[in-house]
């Protein structure tokens, strides 16, 4: 069992955050153990022939399977709330050398490890490399998809802290984690941690690769994170455009319907428009229709706008026949 104890201080620095570093480290778990990650099939397939022929044996290296503990440095808690994986890598290179050395300690003895270990300046930069040709081959072509979910998440989870404060935010995480009174966060988990934050706050980061796994951070420097599944990671590798709403389209037209139907959960103009099969350009032009008639709203989150539908299309969409997912809480 975890056990952190937040106090005042930690409160009022809750933060919550995506990384893009952390979800290629989560997913190399997914990829050396396929098995254990059924959801993530279809990504497996088509990632491991994108990947066919490079050498990443030192990231993988890195990543032990079954994982007792990872490496810090391998995606350090991001600074800021949406950074890009440049961001993240920027940082990873500005890590002092301790921090390489002890994350190195604590894996078995490889010829791509001891490399590392040997030059820590030239082993940095060549997993740096190496993460950013994983990173375009195994996750930029689904990176629209899959922080359009955790983005979603976020919003969700704002929400909640907004209206309960931070009981009914962490009672909403995750099976493995509750909350009492007392102000302690207990984290379901095989290793036994029990520790007070002592005003360093808590970041809340949604990882779609971790499994039902909640991933956990208390180490210095940096500040105390958990990485938890976001909600709706089931719908993540639907395939397949949606049907426009037959009824409705001859009302609206096919190009606004179908959108409207694709927005079964909340999305961006890039996510809709990979969806729908239309340019960007399209798709912008009709959201803003959709949005002068009141059927559609837009949340920014971050530096993105995401769109969802109104009660108002719920109610045309429903009344033309069509049984489509709900936005909102439902997704």
């Amino acid at each position: 069992m975890i056990e952190l104890r937040l106090g005042v201080a930690d409160l009022a620095n809750l933060r919550f955050a995506l990384s893009p570093l952390w979800e290629v480290t989560a997913s190399i778990r997914v990829l050396k153990a396929p098995a254990e990650h059924r959801l993530h099939q279809r990504w497996v397939r088509a990632a491991a022939e994108r990947l066919r022929g490079m050498d990443l044996r030192l990231l993988f290296d890195l990543v032990p399977v079954p994982t007792d503990g990872l490496p810090a440095f391998l995606a350090p808690p991001p600074a800021t709330s949406m950074p890009d994986l440049a961001t993240e890598l920027a940082a990873m290179r500005r890590l002092e050398p301790e921090r390489f050395r002890s994350g190195l300690d604590m894996l078995p003895a490889t010829p791509a490890v001891e490399a590392f270990a040997a030059d820590l300046d030239a082993g940095a930069e060549r997993l740096a490399g190496m993460v950013e040709r994983y990173w375009e081959a195994a996750l930029a072509p689904w990176w629209p998809r899959i922080r359009t979910l955790c983005e979603r998440d976020l919003l969700h989870r704002s929400r909640l802290l907004a209206e309960g404060g931070a009981q009914r935010l962490f009672a909403d995480l995750a099976a493995p984690v509750s909350w009492d009174r007392e102000g302690v966060l207990r984290i379901d988990s095989p290793f036994r941690v029990s520790e007070s934050l002592d005003g360093r706050g808590l970041l809340l980061v949604p990882t779609v690769f971790g499994g039902d796994r909640i991933f956990s951070l208390t180490a210095a420097p940096w500040q105390p994170t958990v990485r938890y599944p976001p909600r709706g990671l089931g719908l993540l590798w639907q395939a397949g455009a949606p049907q426009a709403a037959g009824a409705l389209a001859g009302v609206v037209g096919p190009t606004r319907a179908g959108l409207l139907a694709a927005l079964g959960e909340p999305a961006s103009t890039t996510d809709l428009a990979d969806r729908c099969g239309l340019s960007m350009g399209g798709v912008s032009q009709q959201l803003g229709l959709l949005h002068a008639a009141g059927l559609v709203t837009r949340h920014r989150v971050g530096r993105r706008v995401l769109y969802a539908r109104t009660v108002a299309a719920e109610a045309l969409l429903h009344a033309g026949g069509e049984r489509l997912p709900r936005s909102g809480p439902g997704y």
